[in-house]
């Protein structure tokens, strides 16, 4: 499954290879980092189409997301996580969320961390740096780092988005949403991305 695959553009065809290695070796350590095992109970939130179904799709995954996703295969709710989930507290064994926290509006940050970490026991979020030099998703360099009269005409050259809907995290952001450890996900030295994890506790039931 291409990463890029519904952006626009040469650079999205040049990213997409380097996107998905990358991916993958962040999947690799997806399991010691979390303890997931083939019983876990997971939500994840900000699904898409396929989510974390595209790389597990033997788990026991519930897709949320705000919009209808009517081809996602298996459990799915349509729901906003910035308000209440409509699972109990504890629902699921673990929570995850890949790439979504940057675009909800920083306001609205607090609430939807507030209900990942309510709804499961253990969380998994990842979110790309602001520190890394080249934006993830216009594919741009410093196009994350340039005040919005010069970011708005530059943006466009790019590969994806509107940039008024992205706003990266920084490590202590994502450190102030979430209790749990920051994990820093390089690539060639530098930060590519955060991630915040709390396993899942070991006395989660089988």
């Amino acid at each position: 499954m291409n990463v890029y695959g519904t952006a626009r553009g040469p650079l999205a065809r040049i990213a997409d290879p380097v996107a998905t290695r990358a991916r993958a070796r962040r999947h690799e350590r997806f399991f010691t980092a979390t303890g997931v095992t083939a019983t876990t109970r997971i939500v994840d939130i900000g699904c898409g189409t396929l989510g974390l179904r595209a790389l597990e799709p033997g788990l026991d995954i519930t897709g949320v997301d705000v919009v209808d996703r009517p081809g996602y295969p298996g459990p799915f709710v349509r729901a906003d996580a910035t308000e209440r989930l409509p699972f109990d507290d504890d629902a699921f064994d673990l929570a995850y969320s890949s790439s979504v926290i940057e675009h909800l509006d920083p306001a609205r940050r607090a609430a939807f961390a507030a209900e990942v970490q309510r709804v499961a026991r253990g969380f998994y979020v990842q979110t790309p740096a602001f520190s890394f030099p080249v934006e993830p998703h216009a594919l741009l360099p410093a196009a994350h780092w340039l005040p919005a009269g010069l970011r708005r005409p530059y943006w466009r050259l790019g590969a994806a988005g509107d940039w008024e809907d992205i706003s990266l995290l920084r490590r202590d952001e994502l450190a102030a949403l979430f209790d749990g450890e920051i994990v820093a996900e390089r690539l060639g030295g530098l930060v590519k991305s955060w991630i915040a994890v709390r396993p899942v506790p070991a006395d989660s039931p089988a």
